[in-house]
């Protein structure tokens, strides 16, 4: 994958914005796990600071990194 970059349509952006964003865990990868944000665009996002997450979990994204595990698979499953 590519590193993202801002988006000049609607002016987010992953790395540089001073923001968490909600993310759903769509793959896990060694080290990293592949989240699709609200638009279901794919980010690489480091989970390091959030222990073990599971497809379907929702993370807090900040620069690339994930600083919040809000909801595990569980839960999203039995409200979907």
């Amino acid at each position: 994958m590519k590193p993202e970059r801002c988006d000049p349509v609607t002016g987010h952006c992953i790395t540089c914005g001073d923001e968490g964003i909600v993310m759903r865990v769509i793959e896990l990868r060694d080290d990293e796990a592949v989240c699709a944000d609200e638009l279901r665009t794919r980010h690489r996002v480091a989970i390091d600071l959030v222990g073990p997450v599971a497809v379907g979990d929702e993370v807090l994204v900040h620069a690339g990194v994930a600083i919040g595990h809000l909801r595990a698979a569980a839960i999203v499953g039995a409200r979907e």
